[in-house]
């Protein structure tokens, strides 16, 4: 069996429960040869500052949809900066690519200023069910056209997905 130093790995992710906060900083000083990212399943702000705070993660995994709203997400982009650990998005659920594009967009053009080593998640899958589907050239988020979050859906997806009645579903 290869171990983490035979193997090239970025991070090891959510390598615990996602709120345990010392046994994440616990399994980071014991692979520190590689990352240690969590942070999707985080709600707020307050559990990012106990990781940040903990030296717990290398690497932040913010979910816009699974956090209070974007002032929380600002606020640990701007945490996540002060305590010189990399954001990387999470994304790849339905809509999940059309909340990040936004958020790739305040961390590059507010925060970092940086494109150097900053990666975003992308899944190429559900766009179609969207208004303002996200746009990716040359393997780069850009930037949304619409002044609006994009993440509204057309209604005859929302129809054809209905639970349990859908078209899709029968």
């Amino acid at each position: 069996m290869q171990g983490f130093t035979e193997v090239y790995s970025w991070w090891i992710e959510e390598p615990t429960n996602s709120d345990d906060t010392l046994g994440h900083a616990n399994i980071a000083r014991a692979v520190a040869l590689i990352g240690v990212a969590t942070g999707e399943a985080c709600q707020n702000r307050f559990i990012f500052k106990q990781f940040m705070q903990a030296d717990a993660i290398e690497f932040c995994q913010i979910d816009s949809c699974g956090m209070v709203g974007v002032s929380d997400v600002i606020a640990v982009l701007l945490m996540a900066t002060k305590f010189n650990i990399k954001v990387r998005p999470h994304a790849g659920g339905v809509g999940l690519c059309e909340y990040v594009q936004h958020l790739a967009m305040i961390d590059y053009i507010c925060i970092s200023g940086m494109m150097e080593d900053n990666v975003v998640e992308y899944v190429d899958h559900l766009h179609e069910h969207f208004y303002e589907p996200v746009l990716m050239r040359n393997g780069r988020y850009m930037p949304p056209r619409a002044l609006s979050y994009s993440i509204e859906m057309k209604p005859q997806s929302l129809d054809d997905h209905e639970f349990p009645n859908g078209s899709v579903l029968s």
